[in-house]
């Protein structure tokens, strides 16, 4: 055999399993894919298809405060804040197990808060819980970032 063919081969093998690795998994297209949802359900005030996506238990830590499910749900139906658009930057996935994933999110947020209309550069970090077969958001925490994007 060609010692060429044979190096051949091995980097071959060898880039190919690297980028097999790079791939995300079923559970991080599904998140990431739902997590993008979620901020279009936001954006459009869908108070309803949030209040199925976030856990009974879920909790939102924002710049005023921390509450639960009924609060920020209530929150978004009656515009008290408007999420008018999340542009994402950055999306990181972590799947700690087939029922556990935690998604980062670096986005500038546009939003309307009481009346007035602000843009804030967030980390924004989510935990999904699987339920039933469903996922559930069982946390929302804006960290608010010192630089702007």
């Amino acid at each position: 055999m060609n010692i060429k063919a044979t190096v051949f081969g091995i980097l071959f093998v060898l880039i190919g399993g690297q980028v097999t690795l790079a791939q995300p998994s079923g559970i991080e297209k599904e998140i990431t894919e739902l997590s993008k949802q979620k901020w279009q359900w936001m954006a459009d005030k869908n108070a309803d298809s949030l209040a199925v996506l976030f856990h009974d238990k879920a909790k939102f830590v924002h710049m005023g405060g921390t509450w639960g499910k009924d609060r920020e749900v209530d929150i978004i139906r009656n515009g008290f804040i408007h999420y008018k658009n999340a542009d994402v930057h950055e999306v990181m996935v972590e799947v700690l197990n087939e029922n556990t994933v935690i998604v980062w999110n670096r986005i500038t947020l546009l939003a309307v808060v009481g009346s007035n209309e602000v843009t804030n550069p967030f980390m924004v970090t989510e935990v999904y819980v699987k339920e039933n077969s469903h996922w559930k958001l069982a946390d929302l925490t804006f960290s608010k970032l010192l630089t702007r994007d």
